[in-house]
C-alpha cells in the first residue's frame, strides 16, 4: 500500500536534509584536508624586532611564561569544545565577545610594561585569527618591549576552523597563532622546530601542528644559552602525543647540554611536574579532570623542573572561573639543565582574569 502524499514528501525532505549535511560535511573535509599546513621540520625565523644587545653579559636572568589564550579566554569565557563536541556548541562559547578580548589583550599589554623580565615566553598569541577579531596581539606586545628581539613562531595554521559542525554560521573560523618570545638579548639564530606526532584524520586538519621554538644566544664567558618556548598537544587523552613530542625533546636537551650549552626550557607542557598531584589544590574534587605527570626519569636527576606549589597556572573552561570551584591545576613551569641555578619562582596570581592560565615568573643563575 502506498504511502500518503505528506509522508512521501516528508520522506523526501528529510532524505534532501540529511543529503545536504552529508554533502556539508564531506565538502568541509575534502576543503581542510586540500589545504591542511604542513610545515617542514625545521624553519629559521625571522625577527620582528631586534635588540642591540649581544652577547648574554649577565649571569642572573628573568624569564616568564605564560599561555595568552589568545585573548579569548578570561575569567568570563567557557569553551565549548572543553565539552568534547565538535558538532555543536550546545550554547556555550565558541569566541568570546570583543569587549571581552580587548580587555584581556589590554591585561597582557599592561602585564609586560609593569614585570621585569629579560625574557618572555608566550603561548597561544593570535596574529591573524577571527577568534580575536583579527588583533595582531604578537605586535601589540611588541610594541611595549622596545628593544627587545621578537620573534614568532607558528602552530597554528587553518584558513577556516568548521567547528562546531553543525553550526556552520558560527563557525571557529580562521586562525594564525602561535608561540613569541621577547628577549632583551639579540639571538645569533632562532628556529621552529616541528614536534612529533599528530592526531588521525581527520581531527588533525583543524588541530595545532605542535613546535618548539629554540633561540641561541652567545654569552661572555665563550658558552651559549639555549633558550626553548614550548607548548605541548592538549586534548591528548591516553598521552601518547606528548610522550612522543617529550622523546623527542629529551635528545634535544640531552644534546644542547653536552656541548657545554646552558639550556632554559619554559611553556606549557599540558602536564603536571614529576611527582605533582594533578588535584593537589583541589583533593579528591577532580570533576572528572586528569593530567598525567611528565616521567621522573625524564631526564638525569641534575636536570631541575622549577615551579611554584602553592599557586595554580591553569583553570578549566568548561564553565566560567569561580574561585574555589574551577578545577586548577600547574602545567606551565620551567625545565634547567645542571649549569643553571634557580634563585627563586612565583606563579604571579592574576586569579585567571586575563586568560585561562597564569604566568610563572623565575629568576635563575647562570653557573
Amino acid at each position: 500500500m502506498a504511502l500518503p502524499k505528506r509522508f512521501r514528501q516528508a520522506f523526501r525532505m528529510l532524505a534532501l536534509l540529511l543529503g545536504t549535511i552529508i554533502l556539508y560535511i564531506a565538502a568541509v573535509l575534502a576543503y581542510g584536508t586540500y589545504d591542511d599546513w604542513r610545515p617542514p621540520a625545521e624553519t629559521a625565523l625571522e625577527p620582528e624586532q631586534i635588540s642591540e644587545e649581544n652577547p648574554v653579559r649577565d649571569s642572573i636572568l628573568s624569564f616568564v611564561t605564560w599561555n595568552l589564550g589568545y585573548g579569548g579566554l578570561g575569567e568570563e569565557s567557557d569553551f565549548f569544545y572543553d565539552h568534547g563536541n565538535m558538532f555543536y556548541s550546545g550554547g556555550r562559547m565558541i569566541r568570546a565577545p570583543r569587549e571581552f578580548v580587548e580587555k584581556n589583550i589590554a591585561g597582557d599589554t599592561l602585564f609586560v610594561q609593569t614585570t621585569q623580565s629579560d625574557f618572555f615566553l608566550f603561548q597561544e598569541v593570535d596574529v591573524d585569527s577571527r577568534r580575536s577579531y583579527y588583533i595582531n596581539q604578537f605586535r601589540e606586545i611588541g610594541e611595549e618591549l622596545p628593544g627587545f628581539a621578537a620573534f614568532f613562531a607558528p602552530n597554528y595554521k587553518v584558513s577556516r576552523v568548521p567547528i562546531p559542525l553543525l553550526e556552520p554560521w558560527a563557525a571557529y573560523g580562521k586562525v594564525l597563532s602561535g608561540l613569541a618570545t621577547y628577549s632583551r638579548f639579540q639571538p645569533y639564530e632562532s628556529l621552529r622546530l616541528q614536534l612529533p606526532g599528530s592526531f588521525s584524520w581527520p581531527t588533525r586538519i583543524f588541530q595545532l601542528d605542535r613546535c618548539v621554538a629554540v633561540h641561541r644566544y652567545r654569552v661572555a664567558n665563550g658558552k651559549e644559552l639555549v633558550v626553548m618556548n614550548v607548548h605541548n598537544s592538549a586534548y591528548d587523552a591516553d598521552g601518547g602525543l606528548k610522550r612522543q613530542q617529550m622523546a623527542f625533546l629529551r635528545e634535544l636537551l640531552l644534546e644542547e647540554y653536552e656541548k657545554g650549552h646552558y639550556v632554559m626550557v619554559g611553556g606549557d607542557w599540558n602536564q603536571c611536574p614529576p611527582y605533582f598531584r594533578f588535584d593537589m589544590f583541589m583533593p579528591g574534587n577532580t570533576q572528572g579532570y586528569t593530567q598525567i605527570n611528565i616521567d621522573p626519569e625524564f631526564l638525569p636527576p641534575d636536570w631541575k623542573w622549577v615551579y611554584d606549589p602553592t599557586m595554580p597556572t591553569n583553570r578549566k573552561i568548561r564553565t566560567p572561573y569561580v574561585a574555589g570551584e574551577s578545577f586548577v591545576t600547574i602545567i606551565d613551569f620551567f625545565l634547567i639543565s645542571p649549569n643553571i641555578r634557580a634563585r627563586t619562582v612565583k606563579c604571579l596570581d592574576q586569579q585567571f582574569r586575563f586568560s585561562d592560565h597564569q604566568p610563572v615568573w623565575v629568576e635563575v643563575e647562570l653557573l
